[in-house]
C-alpha cells in the first residue's frame, strides 16, 4: 500500500469518526439536556438512516451475545438480556416515529418508506434465531422452579408467546415465509397511511363568495381566509383537516358544500394516485395468510389470543349486545332529526352530510347549547389547568413548564411532573395544533418508556398530539383570539391525557411491560375513563370561565350540558360499532378476498365495507364512498382486529366511574374520591402490563364489570 492511499485511508476513517462523533444519536447517553430528553436541535434528517442502521447492527450483536452465553440459560442472562437489548434502536426509533407523524417531510416519509422493511427484517432475524429461542424455551420450561416475582413471569410468559407467536415454532420453510410475509405486511401498511396523509393535503376547495359559508362562525371564516393566503389565494380555503371539516359540517348552510365536503372526505384514497383499495386487498389477504401459517383459520383468532376479548366470537357476542340494546333507540333518533328537518323546511331524506347539521340545531332547540356558547368558557390554557388539576385532584400531581427542555416544533411545550411529594415523575410534551406535515386526530406515545435499571427508575417521556382549533391571528400575525376549544375537543383532551397519566403514573421494572403496554381491549380504559369529569359540575367549576369576563360557567349552562349528555348516544354507539364490524369482517375472512369478475376492485371494496356496516346502518349509503380506505387504525394503525376494543373499554369505564359517582352520593363525598382514585392508580395506571388486564381490573373494582353502568349513561336504561 503507497502513501497516498494509506493518507486517503486515513482520511476516509477521520471522516467517518467525525460524523459518528457529530450523529447526536451515537452519544445519547452522554445527552446533558434535562432528563436526558432528545437534544432536538442537533438532531438532522441525515442522522436517522445511519443512526438506524448502528442501532440494528448493535441489537443484532448483543442477540448474538445471548445466543453465545456458554452459561445455562437463566432468566437474568437470557429474558432479562433480551428484554435490554437493542437499546441505541429504541431511543433512534423514540424519535423517528414520533417526528413522522407531528412533523413530516417528504425526506421523512422517504426514510420511513426505506426503514419499514429494515426494521421489520431486523424483528423477523430476533424472532426466527433459532439459538435464541432455544435459551428463552429453556428458561419457561422450568418457569416452575424459578423464584421468580409476578412481573417476571409476566415477561418471560410474553417473550416466549412473543415468540412462538411470530414464527419460533415454524419449520425453516415456514419461517422463511413468515419473514417474506411480515417484510410485505410492514410496506403495505406504511403505504396505506401514507397514501391517506397524501390525499388528505392533496384536497382543497376555494370559496370565493363569503355567503356560500353562511351559518360558520367569523373565528371559523378567518381561518379559512388564513387558509388562503398562506396558498397566495384569495377567498375561503376548504382542507379536510378535522378544525375545518367538523364547523363545515355542522354549521354550514350551503348544503352543496357539505355534500362536497362529505364525497372528498369519504372517497379519499378509493381510485386515483392514492388508491388504497388493492392494498387493503394485500393487507388482509397477507394477514390471513400469516394467520394460516399458525394453525389459525382467521387473522382475528390469531390477533386477539392476548387480549381480554381472547376470541372473534366474543367480541361479535358483544357488538351484538349493543346492537340490540342501541338500534331502536337510534333509529328512533333518525327519525326525530328526520322531522325535525321537515319542520325546518327540508323535504328530503336525511343523507349523511346533513346529519351533523341538523343535528346540532336540534341540540340547539332541545337545550340551547352549541359549541359557540360553550367555547368562550374552554379557553386552551384553562382548559389545560384544569386537565392538569384533575391529575392533583386524582393522583398530587403538578406540572411545571420547563423551556430549557427543547422540542421538536415551537408549538410544542415541555413539562416536568412531580408526584405530591415533589419527586420527579415524568416529562411531559404537549402539541397542540394542527401544521402541515402533522397527521391528523389525537394520540398519546412516548419518546421513551419508563423502565428499572438496577436500583435507578429511569421515568418516561410521554407526548399528547392533538389538532384543536388554532387563535385567531390578524394579518400582522397578532392574536386577536386565543384558542376557544368546542366540548368535544375539551373531552379529547382529556381522553389523550388518560393515556398519558397510564404512561406516567407507571411504575414497572421493564420497559416491555410498563405504562400503556397492555392489549388493546384495555389500553383505552384510562383514557375513556378520564372524559367521564367533564360531565361534572365539581370538575367544571375548577376552571370553566368565560375568557374575557372571567365568570364561572353558570349554572343553568352546567345544567343543560348534564340534560344533553344522552343526546344521539344510541347514534354515536353504532357509529362505533360500525366500525367494529367492518374491522372484524376483513380480519375473520377464512378465503382470500378476491373481486368478483362483474366488478372493478373499488366498486369490491366498497359493497364489501358496506355489507359488513349495513346490520346498524341508520342513514343511507352513497355511492363511491367507504371510509375504509381511510381506516388508519385498522389498516396502518395497529388496531386490525382490536377497533371493538373502544366499545369493550367504554364497558369498563363507564362501570369504573360509577365507583366515583358512588362515592359523590355519600355525605361529604366528592368525585374527586381519593380512596377510589388510589385504587385505580394503585391497580391500574401503576401496573401496566404486569398482569392479566381482567385481574388488574377485578382488583380496583372488587368484582365483575357489567354493561349496565354504560347503559345507564347513555340513557338507554333508567
Amino acid at each position: 500500500m503507497n502513501s497516498k492511499t494509506l493518507i486517503t485511508t486515513a482520511l476516509v476513517a477521520l471522516s467517518a469518526m467525525a460524523s459518528a462523533q457529530q450523529n447526536p444519536f451515537f452519544n445519547y447517553q452522554k445527552w446533558t439536556t434535562p432528563h436526558g430528553t432528545y437534544p432536538f436541535s442537533e438532531i438532522r434528517t441525515e442522522h436517522y438512516m445511519p443512526a438506524f442502521k448502528e442501532g440494528i447492527k448493535q441489537g443484532l450483536a448483543e442477540i448474538d451475545d445471548i445466543v453465545n452465553n456458554p452459561a445455562e440459560p437463566d432468566f437474568a442472562n437470557t429474558i432479562e438480556a433480551y428484554e435490554r437489548s437493542g437499546e441505541l434502536l429504541s431511543v433512534v426509533e423514540g424519535c423517528f416515529f414520533n417526528l413522522s407523524n407531528t412533523d413530516s417531510d417528504d425526506e421523512i416519509r422517504e426514510i420511513e418508506t426505506e426503514l419499514v422493511p429494515m426494521l421489520s427484517d431486523y424483528s423477523s432475524s430476533i424472532r426466527l434465531n433459532e439459538g435464541l429461542f432455544r435459551r428463552i424455551k429453556a428458561v419457561y420450561d422450568k418457569r416452575d422452579r424459578l423464584k421468580l416475582t409476578t412481573e417476571q413471569s409476566k415477561l418471560l410468559d410474553d417473550i416466549y408467546e412473543g415468540f412462538a407467536n411470530n414464527g419460533a415454532n415454524l419449520s425453516p420453510e415456514q419461517k422463511e415465509q413468515y419473514r417474506q410475509l411480515t417484510s410485505r405486511l410492514s410496506g403495505l401498511t406504511t403505504k396505506f397511511g401514507q397514501n391517506v396523509l397524501n390525499a388528505t393535503n392533496a384536497w382543497t376547495m376555494l370559496i370565493t363568495r363569503e355567503e356560500d359559508l353562511d351559518g360558520l362562525s367569523e373565528d371559523t371564516k378567518t381561518m379559512l381566509r388564513n387558509n388562503a393566503e398562506k396558498k397566495g389565494q384569495k377567498g375561503w380555503l376548504l382542507d379536510l383537516k378535522p378544525t375545518t371539516t367538523i364547523p363545515v359540517m355542522q354549521d354550514c348552510r350551503n348544503r352543496d358544500i357539505r355534500r362536497e365536503l362529505y364525497m372528498a372526505s369519504n372517497g379519499r384514497c378509493i381510485g386515483g394516485e392514492y388508491d388504497n383499495t388493492q392494498i387493503i386487498i394485500d393487507i388482509v389477504n397477507t394477514r390471513l395468510q400469516l394467520a394460516q401459517l399458525f394453525g389459525k383459520d382467521t387473522y382475528a383468532r390469531k390477533s386477539l389470543h392476548k387480549t381480554c376479548a381472547e376470541t372473534p366470537e366474543n367480541v361479535l357476542s358483544l357488538l351484538d349486545q349493543l346492537r340490540d340494546a342501541y338500534m331502536p333507540v337510534a333509529l328512533q333518533e333518525v327519525k326525530e332529526l328526520q322531522d325535525f328537518a321537515r319542520e325546518q323546511g327540508f323535504y328530503a331524506t336525511l343523507q349523511p352530510w346533513d346529519w351533523s347539521f341538523y343535528s346540532k340545531q336540534l341540540k340547539d332547540a332541545k337545550y340551547s347549547i352549541s359549541d359557540d356558547v360553550l367555547r368562550p368558557y374552554f379557553e386552551l390554557e384553562s382548559v389545560k389547568q384544569g386537565v392538569f388539576g384533575l391529575a392533583k385532584r386524582l393522583y398530587g400531581l403538578t406540572f411545571k413548564q420547563n423551556e430549557k427542555i427543547q422540542v421538536y416544533h415551537p408549538e410544542v411545550s415541555a413539562y416536568e411532573v412531580y408526584d405530591a411529594k415533589g419527586k420527579f415523575l415524568a416529562v411531559y410534551y404537549a402539541d397542540f395544533h394542527p401544521r402541515d406535515g402533522k397527521r391528523g386526530g389525537a394520540w398519546m406515545n412516548d419518546f421513551r418508556p419508563q423502565y428499572m435499571l438496577g436500583r435507578k427508575d429511569h421515568r418516561p417521556h410521554i407526548v399528547n398530539v392533538m389538532n384543536f382549533t388554532k387563535p385567531v391571528t390578524g394579518a400582522d400575525g397578532a392574536v386577536s383570539k386565543p384558542a376557544l376549544l368546542t366540548y368535544d375537543e375539551v373531552e379529547t383532551f382529556l381522553h389523550e391525557f388518560g393515556h398519558a397519566l397510564h404512561g406516567m403514573l407507571t411504575r414497572c421494572h421493564y420497559a416491555a411491560l410498563s405504562g400503556t403496554a397492555v392489549p388493546r381491549d384495555f389500553v383505552e380504559l384510562p383514557s375513556q375513563f378520564n372524559e367521564n369529569f367533564l360531565g361534572e359540575k365539581e370538575f367544571l367549576d375548577t376552571f370553566a370561565r368565560h375568557y374575557q369576563t372571567g365568570a364561572a360557567m353558570p349554572q343553568e349552562l352546567i345544567d343543560r350540558i348534564h340534560a344533553s349528555a344522552t343526546y344521539h348516544a344510541a347514534y354515536a354507539c353504532v357509529r362505533q360499532l360500525s366500525f367494529g364490524y367492518l374491522d372484524m369482517s376483513w380480519h375473520t375472512l377464512t378465503q382470500p378476498f378476491a373481486v368478483p369478475e362483474t366488478q372493478t376492485r373499488e366498486q369490491a371494496v366498497i359493497d364489501f365495507g358496506n355489507r359488513a356496516m349495513r346490520q346498524v346502518a341508520v342513514m343511507p349509503e352513497v355511492p363511491q364512498t367507504q371510509m375504509e380506505t381511510a381506516f388508519t387504525h385498522i389498516f396502518s394503525g395497529g388496531y386490525a382486529a382490536g377497533y371493538y376494543s373502544y366499545k369493550w373499554s367504554e364497558l369498563l369505564d363507564a362501570d369504573a366511574f360509577s365507583v366515583f359517582q358512588a362515592a359523590a352520593k355519600k355525605k361529604g363525598g366528592t368525585i374527586f374520591d381519593k380512596r377510589s382514585a388510589d385504587l385505580f392508580r394503585t391497580n391500574i395506571l401503576e401496573r401496566g402490563g404486569t398482569e392479566k388486564p381482567m385481574e388488574l381490573y377485578r382488583r380496583f373494582r372488587g368484582g365483575e364489570p357489567t354493561v349496565e353502568a354504560l347503559m345507564r349513561r347513555d340513557g338507554i336504561i333508567k
